[in-house]
């Protein structure tokens, strides 16, 4: 039987202030990162679903999700890419060293990374599972914010990045205490999910780093897409992560990372292969 290939695009250019304490998040670039990465996917045989901002709610993304881990099998592949802001909360089940969980920040709520590793768990063993995230998803972030400067040295106001500001992100898990923390008691911590698949994540920025938005592309989707260069790239996800480091400013490198069951054959396979 032929290897199938399912993949999920996230981008988000706004979120709903509702939630996030009249914060809309607006960005620019995220759902033309979402399309572009949709438009690879297409050429690589894969069968594509994209959510665009208010579709990208916290239901969808799950549901779709847990479809792709109903459908494949050992040997498939699934290809899931976000673009948009990232987050935190408060660790409340004692799995993060900071004692900050990352987040993916959804149209109508964060969803929290030990959210993506029982998700991961669903997946059969053997599954290939591949993720790119275009955004800023890191705790520690906010401890480190970079100063910009003016050629007179007058602070700027930094390059738009996709870092849900601090002050936003605890107010709104203030506000809403009672549904992050009950998520994470119902949630398992990401040691203790049993993740049978293999995850290669492609991140957009180090830990203690931010992601920049542009207006066509976040700036790692646009490196991405250089070195990919309509898939002519023919090296391994490992290669094609330093190549688009390359590429990138100090202030922002691609973090790659594993979860999961080893697979070599897998990390030494061309990106994006059926």
């Amino acid at each position: 039987m032929p290897t199938k290939g399912l993949s999920l695009h996230l981008g988000l250019n706004r979120v709903d202030p509702a939630h996030y304490v009249g914060w809309n998040g607006a960005l620019t670039a995220c759902e033309f990162d979402a399309k572009d990465m949709k438009a690879l996917a297409t050429k690589q045989g894969f069968t594509t679903r994209t959510l665009l901002t208010a579709q990208a709610t916290s239901a969808a993304v799950i549901t779709q999700i847990q479809q792709a881990a109903t459908t494949l099998k050992s040997g498939d592949i699934f290809f899931l890419s976000y673009s948009g802001h990232g987050g935190q909360v408060p660790d409340t089940n004692g799995d993060e060293v900071d004692g900050q969980d990352e987040t993916w920040v959804l149209f109508d709520r964060e969803l929290v990374d030990d959210e993506l590793y029982a998700l991961w768990s669903r997946f059969a063993a053997g599954v290939r599972i591949v993720m790119l995230s275009d955004s800023c998803h890191s705790g520690s972030v906010a401890k480190v914010m970079p100063t910009f400067l003016r050629a007179n040295g007058i602070a700027a106001l930094p390059p738009r990045s996709r870092l849900m500001p601090p002050d936003v992100a605890l107010k709104t898990y203030r506000r809403n205490k009672a549904l992050y923390d009950g998520i994470q008691k119902q949630t398992p911590s990401a040691e203790k999910a049993r993740v049978r698949a293999t995850v290669l994540l492609i991140s957009g920025c180090q830990d203690n780093q931010l992601s920049l938005d542009g207006p066509r592309n976040g700036l790692f989707t646009e490196k991405l897409r250089k070195v990919w260069n309509g898939a002519k790239f023919t090296g391994t996800h490992k290669q094609f992560r330093n190549k688009i480091s390359a590429l990138m400013p100090a202030s922002q490198t691609p973090n790659y990372y594993k979860v999961g069951a080893i697979n070599a054959a897998f990390e030494a396979q061309k990106p994006f292969t059926i």
